[in-house]
């Protein structure tokens, strides 16, 4: 099949002239991108193996720097076995759906065998429910919401899958509201959060990670019942650090064409700092999306910070 025979790269550059903003379509309530709303019975009835790792996160909330930090983990703090291919394809994404002759991530995944690193931006309540039968492991990470807004603002500036985002000021009012592709940041959240012990989920803060990576790789690492010595998890510190990620071409998403990411509106990797959202919002914008945070958050304690 000529399908197989393509690199993932070479199908996205040939796909490329099918690729457009896909509207968003409600899946249980969830805005999901069409070709995602129009597999959904796929994804929703895909079964893990109970020794498959989900990585979940909100988009734009440190999903591709958890990926390489349990793929660096996984082997020992190998920089070179972990650029043996892209993100996309080392950790496929559950839920995407695109144009042939792209993979799907159900497709990549079927081709490999277990135990596998899987991705999704799924919220928990869509996440299929064989994770939870099959009791796997899953890794959330969270960020706080006004640096992800800003993070996803520019994300969907440049990558031509998702609906067009409009003025900054508009998609303020999006995300507050949770029309944003894979819904409300605030549900999302707070969903992983309240279930995190029942699940035995490790729920993991994107500021504590830039805080102190080396104690929150050890984290991940007792949780995925590895052992590595403290120098390798330096390493990974430093393999996993913004400056080197966005430098590697397996982790800095260089290889999508420019009619699918188009990197020169703006850097998939941009900043990965915490507070840039300063140079966002005015005070007045701020203190509006306070006010709705204390409400849309008066029911959970989760220690989000907005600077460190």
């Amino acid at each position: 099949m000529e399908k197989e025979q393509l690199s993932y790269e070479e199908a996205i550059r040939r796909a490329s002239d099918a690729i457009q903003r896909f509207p968003l379509i409600d899946v249980h309530g969830v805005p999901l991108m069409s070709t995602i709303a129009e597999n959904w019975k796929s994804v929703s009835e895909f079964c893990p193996d109970p020794s498959d790792l989900l990585i979940s996160t909100y988009p734009k909330a440190g999903t591709t720097w958890t990926q390489e930090i349990v793929d660096l983990l996984l082997h020992n703090g190998d920089a070179e076995v972990c650029k043996r291919a892209p993100t996309a394809v080392r950790i496929p994404f559950l839920e995407i759906c695109s144009p042939p002759p792209i993979p799907s991530g159900l497709d990549l995944l079927e081709q490999m065998k277990p135990p596998r690193v899987i991705k999704t931006h799924l919220p928990i309540q869509l996440v299929p429910k064989g994770f939870w039968e099959n009791k796997c492991k899953v890794i959330y990470m969270a960020r706080n919401a006004k640096d992800n807004l800003v993070s996803y603002f520019h994300f969907d500036r440049m990558n031509l899958t998702q609906p067009e985002p409009g003025p900054w000021d508009g998609y303020i009012h999006k995300f507050m509201q949770g029309r944003l592709g894979w819904g409300s940041w605030y549900d999302h959240v707070k969903g992983y959060w309240k279930e995190r012990k029942e699940r035995n989920i490790l729920y993991i803060l994107y500021e504590d990670m830039k805080e102190n990576p080396f104690r929150e790789i050890k984290r991940i690492m007792h949780y995925l019942d590895l052992s590595v010595s403290e120098d390798v998890i330096k390493r990974i510190v430093q393999l996993a650090s913004f400056q080197v990620m966005k430098d590697n071409p397996m982790a800095n998403y260089s290889n999508i064409p420019k009619p699918v990411f188009d990197q020169s509106i703006s850097a998939f990797m941009r900043k990965g700092e915490v507070g840039d959202w300063v140079n966002h919002f005015t005070s007045a914008q701020s203190q509006m999306f306070d006010e709705d945070y204390a409400n849309q958050m008066k029911d959970v304690d989760i220690p989000f910070r907005f600077s460190i």
